[in-house]
């Protein structure tokens, strides 16, 4: 008896169908990535002032809010605009609430928010508030920032 031969034949496996549709969904995965990382970049931030101390806790001194900006000061919450050349000017918006604040330097004080080509104009507004003696605090913020008060 004749001993039958058995074949053995070698089975391919094929990649390629599997390894395309892996590039395809690193690629639809890498685009998700891409749009979600520009949408979050060119949206505009918002920043809330609170007045709180390090404990969390609202301090004793009623803040008034002053934006400082190239231009000028704009006093919030009333959107008071005073431009650079009448930040001295007693008669002005800014002179009326230094005026109003120095007779009540125990319960009110002012926080500056200084854009960043605001420096020159928070210079000035500091030395009128030193002048004055009152409390002050300010805090950096960026240029295209939207600013929200809180009490």
């Amino acid at each position: 008896m004749r001993k039958r031969s058995i074949s053995r034949q070698s089975n391919n496996v094929e990649l390629f169908p599997f390894l395309s549709v892996l590039v395809c969904t690193i690629g639809t995965l890498i685009l998700l990535i891409i749009v979600a990382s520009s949408q979050i970049l060119s949206s505009q931030s918002e920043v809330a002032i609170i007045a709180k101390s390090e404990d969390g806790k609202n301090q004793k001194k009623t803040p008034h809010y002053i934006e400082c900006k190239e231009d000028g000061i704009i006093i919030h919450p009333s959107q008071e605009f005073v431009a650079l050349p009448n930040l001295a000017n007693s008669s002005s918006a800014l002179g009326k609430l230094i005026l109003q604040v120095s007779d009540r330097k125990e319960q009110e004080y002012i926080i500056v928010a200084v854009r960043p080509n605001g420096f020159q104009v928070f210079d000035e507004v500091r030395n009128l508030l030193e002048q004055a003696d009152i409390d002050i605090g300010f805090e950096p913020i960026d240029q295209d920032w939207k600013l929200r008060i809180e009490n």
